[in-house]
């Protein structure tokens, strides 16, 4: 998942990066509202966090600007302004929730996955395929039931599929989803990924589509799940 961190304290943003690609997150990091801007031109980003007080723009504008400009993404709010007021303000410009610092890395993760979650229709954390089951929460993946290791790579290939179960997802999309600024990302590194969750998981888990993308198609219906 790929998550636009806008914060511009050097040390904590830093911290917060680190901590979130720790965590499996590709995440891009700015510093003013401007530079925000161009990022959310540029990339589509899963989530945004967002603090406020931001030189050139306060946060709470940006806020507006986006959900304004008609991004429905999940917005947090990530401040050190703790009064109801400002609370209630951020919630009611279109944020998904707001989260005062200083912040522990596990309950943001949680958060940033609850908003994920409600942006998808999804109740819980698990999804759900056949006999293949990924826990988003504990960052685990099963087939019958027996653990299956994943890369965070594979893993991220792997939800971006099943997130988007019967359409057909191109290796550009699935590049903008996995790597954030500075990665080096090889040609045919998708292809990689993709060949090694067939070796894990069955060959006939995901469909290539020629000169398209990668598929992993919907279940008919009334197969239902084990």
């Amino acid at each position: 998942m790929r998550v636009l961190l806008v914060e511009d304290d050097p040390q904590l943003g830093r911290a917060t990066q680190m901590g979130l690609d720790l965590s499996s997150y590709a995440t891009d990091w700015v510093q003013t509202a401007d530079s925000a801007r161009s990022a959310l031109r540029s990339h589509d980003y899963a989530c945004v966090l967002l603090d406020l007080g931001l030189p050139q723009a306060d946060g709470m504008v940006l806020l507006r600007e986006l959900r304004q400009s008609g991004f429905t993404n999940p917005v947090l709010i990530v401040t050190a302004r703790d009064q109801i007021p400002d609370r209630i303000a951020g919630l009611d410009a279109g944020a998904d929730d707001f989260i005062i610092k200083p912040f522990d890395l596990d309950e943001l993760t949680a958060r940033i996955r609850s908003a994920c979650r409600r942006a998808h229709g999804r109740a819980h954390e698990v999804l759900q395929h056949g006999a293949l089951a990924m826990d988003m929460a504990a960052r685990q993946v099963s087939l019958h039931g027996q653990s299956v290791p994943l890369t965070v790579k594979e893993f991220g290939v792997l939800r971006m599929l099943l997130e988007h179960t019967g359409q057909v997802l191109t290796r550009e999309q699935l590049e903008e989803t996995l790597y954030s600024w500075g990665e080096e990302i090889e040609s045919n590194a998708i292809q990689v990924h993709i060949h090694h969750l067939r070796k894990k998981l069955g060959k006939e888990l995901i469909r290539t589509i020629h000169a398209v993308g990668y598929v992993i198609d919907k279940i008919p219906a009334g197969e239902g799940q084990p």
